[in-house]
């Protein structure tokens, strides 16, 4: 197959991409001025499985900078084995439950802390992105 048969999204510029990477690099150091575990998983090339708050840059044209909560793996772990088997979406078991709250708690925290810091951020499509945050910028 060539390059042509893929339904690729356009980058960004690679101007575009270097905003993104200062903005991404504050955003961690707001999270841990307020005493976060934060880390830049785009970056370390290692999978997105360490516990805290992992920083990204999507480098697409309608990418942007992410911001979002990693459980602990024993939690994450059990809820999403659970999940892939397949549950009843009606009455989820506890820990599925439980996941999720911790996600939506730190979604709304992570929000609201980066609010007061002055970024300019919102709650993407959750099908899309989950629980993650989409930073904008710095509010102006």
């Amino acid at each position: 197959m060539t390059e042509s048969e893929f339904d690729l999204h356009p980058k960004a510029s690679p101007e575009v991409i270097k905003e993104r990477q200062a903005l991404a690099e504050r955003v961690c150091r707001e999270l841990q001025r307020a005493g976060l575990p934060v880390y830049r998983g785009d970056l370390s090339g290692e999978p997105h499985s360490r516990p805290g708050v992992d920083v990204h840059v999507a480098p697409f044209l309608e990418g942007g900078v992410y911001a979002d909560w990693r459980t602990e793996a024993e939690l994450r772990d059990a809820a999403l084995d659970l999940f892939s088997q397949g549950i009843d979406y009606s009455k989820p078991p506890p820990i599925v439950r439980h996941h999720k709250t911790v996600l939506n708690h730190m979604q709304a925290a992570l929000l609201g802390i980066l609010t007061s810091a002055g970024f300019e951020v919102e709650e993407p499509d959750r099908h899309g992105h989950g629980s993650m945050v989409h930073v904008k910028g710095l509010r102006r």
